[in-house]
């Protein structure tokens, strides 16, 4: 360290912070050490990025890619572990004995960082000085890994002065690992991140993919997750947007839904936005209230396009905003590409390299320009639909939460539970979902996601259900819960919604939140009734809903309803701590869903429920 970065280090009155760097610089051997103190120290970031050619500048200055290369585009949920001391397994979380994982570890970092630059940075997760927030120290020997984290988190230096050594913080070490002449990772087979909850730490080694080595995102979104579990209150996988309804109010809605599946879309589709990725919600005086924990977006750029994302549209093609593009194409004339641009590819690079069209990896199947899981990094204050209330240290009142995944046969496109209780159980914790790019793996394939944070779950399932159904019991005004399914579809394959109906659906939520609008009753929930969603159509959107159409969305499937009962039954009967009212929930739904069947049919019309 430099006289001027040990003189920022000791500003911090906390020797085990000072022990733990220490340890690491021993251990790693970087050549030198600099810590980010300050936004003055943002553009001395950028610049190693670029230098160490982590980033590649394109045509505009201030947009630089990165590429992780073929093997390190997405999560790794194989070597993503939870340590724990037991390491007792726990149904669909992939615990790991800590004693083990941690000794793994030890093995692997011995002058990993040798001949590099380590950076040491000091987060907020949360608004700056805030009963929300968690603080996090994140160590990485990547400027792009840094320069992520100085877009997407407040710099909270300052609160480290001045509350150390006093409160808790989480750690986060990152080593990239060897690479090889393109930059990529050589030792991909070494890939660890290991989430140490006792230790209220996280490691990331042999891997570059920001879903891994971004510490303050996934790695602390799991560690919230366990610190939420301990304290009573709830980290979730959610966005957090504003709808504005009569008289010009606005409904704070968060929402869930698995990668690819319309989180940030539907964000968007609000009309205020307080966050796209994650939420932190607490009690304070019996009114749930939910806080964004990142200051900016680390968002999937695949299918971008203006006519449906027209604000991010734009934002990503202008030239004076900061962005950092991840595994898209780079052309020769350094113009940034991914599926959704107006123009064709052109010849240049991506993240397995050289590209042209048409050209194949070693099994013969063609290389798409850019990654489906490729990202963009940009800052939250871009948007214009940004919500004042972002920065607030209270957060905001939560209306309503939503839960939705790619579902082609069975949800319809928007149904509220019929309490707090029926709604955690049958909309969040039997959430299913196509797999997308966003995990290593087959996309396509429909999988078991939960509140949408399976992937980041670090407690047992039935924990986190049981702990949403006891956070009611402080509430005096208790959020309504929605099911959404933008993909449901026709006979034919296809989908039967169009991209922007669901303004529609987040505005009848604002409606029904507020008690404006009555609905159907369902055997599984309550669902619009026709005649509003008409006059929504006509009004918002300026076309016309036939009742055919209404009648293929909102009909009550029952097999695959019944299927979907037994499939979720079957899952949970697996998870010991599954708590008795999931079960009796179901149950119930399965009856009324069996009764309707058999006073109806198989396929029930929406036409053929009372008002109520």
């Amino acid at each position: 360290m430099t006289d001027k970065m040990i003189e920022k280090l000791l500003k911090i009155k906390d020797p085990e912070l000072h022990n733990w760097l220490a340890e690491i610089a021993s251990v790693l051997q970087p050549k030198s050490i600099y810590l980010i103190a300050s936004e003055d120290d943002f553009e001395y970031v950028r610049k190693r990025a670029i230098e160490n050619k982590e980033e590649l500048v394109s045509r505009y200055p201030s947009h630089t890619v990165h590429f992780d290369g073929p093997y390190d585009v997405a999560r790794d949920r194989k070597n993503t572990k939870i340590l724990v001391s037991n390491g007792k397994k726990t149904p669909y979380i992939n615990v790991y004995d800590r004693e083990t994982g941690l000794n793994e570890i030890k093995q692997l970092l011995p002058e990993m960082m040798k001949g590099r630059e380590m950076f040491v940075g000091f987060y907020c997760f949360g608004p700056k000085n805030s009963p929300f927030t968690i603080h996090g120290v994140q160590i990485t020997d990547s400027a792009y890994v840094a320069h992520n984290e100085n877009l997407l988190y407040r710099l909270c230096y300052d609160e480290f002065v001045r509350k150390a050594p006093d409160f808790q913080y989480a750690k986060f070490l990152h080593a990239t690992g060897r690479k090889n002449e393109h930059g990529w990772i050589k030792d991909v087979t070494k890939r660890r991140v290991y989430i140490d909850l006792e230790g209220f730490s996280a490691y990331a080694v042999n891997t570059q993919y920001g879903g891994n080595t971004i510490g303050m995102k996934k790695p602390m979104l799991r560690l919230c997750v366990y610190k939420g579990s301990l304290e009573g209150w709830l980290c979730e996988h959610m966005f957090i947007s504003g709808i504005r309804g009569p008289g010009n109010r606005i409904t704070y809605i968060t929402g869930a839904f698995p990668a690819g599946c319309g989180k940030t879309s539907t964000t968007f589709a609000s009309d205020l936005v307080v966050g796209d990725d994650m939420a932190i919600i607490k009690e304070f005086n019996g009114i749930a209230r939910a806080a964004n924990p990142e200051r900016g977006m680390f968002g999937i750029i695949d299918g971008v396009n203006p006519k449906n994302d027209p604000e991010l549209y734009k934002i990503l093609n202008d030239p004076d905003k900061e962005i950092i593009f991840s595994n898209v194409l780079l052309t020769r004339n350094r113009t940034v590409w991914w599926r959704g641009k107006e123009e064709s590819p052109e010849p240049g690079i991506n993240y397995a390299g050289e590209w042209y069209p048409g050209k194949k990896d070693e099994n013969g199947n063609e290389i798409p320009p850019a990654y489906p899981n490729a990202r963009f990094t940009i800052r939250l204050s871009y948007l214009s639909k940004l919500d004042p209330n972002v920065d607030n240290p209270n957060g905001v009142p939560v209306g309503a939460m939503i839960f939705g995944g790619r579902d082609s046969d069975t949800w319809v496109p928007v149904e509220e539970s019929f309490d707090w209780t029926h709604g955690i159980i049958t909309k969040a914790a039997s959430l299913e979902s196509e797999r997308t790019a966003a995990v290593l793996g087959t996309a396509g394939k429909r999988e078991f996601n939960p509140f949408g944070i399976l992937d980041f779950m670090s407690i047992s399932i039935g924990k986190y259900v049981k702990l949403h159904l006891d956070f009611v019991k402080k509430l005096e005004n208790v959020p309504r819960i929605f099911g959404v399914n933008y993909f449901l579809k026709d006979g034919n394959g296809n989908y039967i919604a169009d991209f922007e109906d669901k303004k529609i659906w987040l505005l009848w939520i604002d409606l029904r939140v507020n008690n404006d609008v009555n609905a159907l009753e369902t055997p599984t929930g309550l669902i619009p009734i026709y005649q509003d969603l008409v006059e929504l159509f006509r009004k918002y959107l300026n076309k016309e809903y036939p009742e055919k159409r209404y009648e293929k969305e909102f009909a009550t499937r029952t097999p695959q309803l019944l299927a979907k009962v037994e499939r979720i039954w079957k899952i949970y009967e697996e998870i010991p701590d599954t708590p008795k009212e999931l079960f009796e929930v179901l149950r119930e739904t399965k009856n009324r869903l069996k009764t309707t069947r058999d006073k109806w049919g198989d396929t029930i019309s929406p036409f053929k429920y009372d008002r109520k």
